[in-house]
């Protein structure tokens, strides 16, 4: 008998998994322009139906072995709820840019895929004598209430979704910044300490120094300098985010629209010098990679003033913003300076041992 209720409600289930997988296929295109735009908050007041009907699933199992029929109503319910929460959420994609599309398919997949595993325990528990089975529900239950809680925390704009993903562009500018400052240069003051003759591990003291502490004079300038340069950068990708920032108001005033493309192009800017940033902390480790460095340099001058014109066309760069650019323009133009009086003597070094060796 409970054989026959399992494969009963594994089939209503499986009708149940296929119907929402369906339905979830309308994130691969975007709303029509016709569609009305669903506003955000009846989404999260639909996930929050999603987040009850949960939790229903979770008091069946809490006192006697729930009969077929009653879980079938659950399940029934449950994922009729779920159908137009995915219905409402696509509506509210509506003028949506990549980034934001993709911050609201990532929420709405983990609210049906925590779902999808709830009903998938539940069922498979069914009539089980097993309390590891029956005590799994309460911690599934508990997933689509985080999964639902998260949702709440998803970004409901363009603008806010892309200021998101800079901040993370400067988060990680920010762990290269603290990588730079952890360079050293060599201590050529110091003498190399005896030998410990005691010593049976036979492993050389030396392989205990990290990695970036034994730069030359020279390599430890360029260092700073390129530390310079990405602090600069960071202030701009600050400054960048407060311009993108401030035009929630225009937005909220309907004072015009904001173009969705534009912001999408200075997200890619910004993580454009974020890339830059990563090559440059990787080409200070010795031997320093200089050819490498003049070409991150450049990448970043271009890049900065590509955004810097984005931004005008935007709205106007502000200020600070501006003094932000002009801050990294000249920390550029000081390191380049630097590398090429390197180059210059590295040709010079060259040419003194191609007269030595005549």
């Amino acid at each position: 008998m409970k054989k026959a209720a399992v494969e009963q409600l594994n089939r209503a289930l499986s009708e149940h998994l296929n119907t929402i997988h369906e339905t979830f296929q309308i994130f691969d295109r975007a709303p029509a322009p016709s569609f009305e735009k669903v506003s955000w908050k009846e989404v999260i007041q639909m996930s929050e139906q999603v987040s009850k009907h949960a939790t229903t699933v979770g008091m069946l199992y809490a006192g006697d072995i729930p009969g077929v029929k009653a879980l079938e109503e659950n399940m029934s319910a449950y994922f009729n709820i779920l159908q137009g929460f995915l219905l409402l959420s696509h509506g509210s994609s509506l003028g949506a840019g990549p980034t934001l599309s993709s911050c609201i398919h990532a929420s709405v997949k983990q609210i049906v895929d925590s779902s999808f595993m709830l009903f998938q325990g539940a069922v498979s528990s069914y009539g089980s004598s097993s309390n590891v089975q029956k005590l799994s529900i309460p911690q599934l239950v508990g997933t689509v209430w985080e999964a639902c809680s998260t949702l709440k925390k998803t970004p409901a704009t363009n603008i806010t979704a892309i200021g998101r993903a800079m901040t993370q562009v400067a988060v990680s500018m920010k762990d290269v910044l603290r990588e730079m400052k952890e360079f050293k240069p060599a201590d050529e003051s110091s003498t190399p300490a005896p030998a410990n003759t005691d010593d049976k591990s036979g492993v050389d003291d030396d392989s205990d120094e990290e990695l970036g502490n034994d730069l030359s004079p020279e390599e430890m300038k360029i260092v700073q300098l390129t530390t310079s340069i990405v602090s600069e950068a960071l202030l701009v990708i600050k400054e960048l985010i407060r311009s993108i920032t401030s035009l929630l108001k225009k937005e909220n005033s309907n004072d015009g629209a904001i173009s969705v493309d534009s912001l999408e192009k200075l997200l890619r800017l910004s993580q454009a010098i974020g890339v830059q940033v990563d090559d440059l902390g990787a080409c200070l480790y010795p031997p320093q990679e200089i050819s490498a460095i003049k070409m991150a340099l450049g990448k970043i001058s271009s890049i900065t003033n590509e955004t810097e014109m984005e931004l005008r066309n935007l709205e106007g760069p502000s200020e600070d913003f501006g003094k932000a650019c002009a801050g990294l323009r000249g920390s550029l133009r000081e390191l380049e300076f630097l590398l090429g009086c390197v180059g210059a003597h590295d040709i010079i070094r060259e040419m003194e041992n191609l007269v030595v060796s005549n």
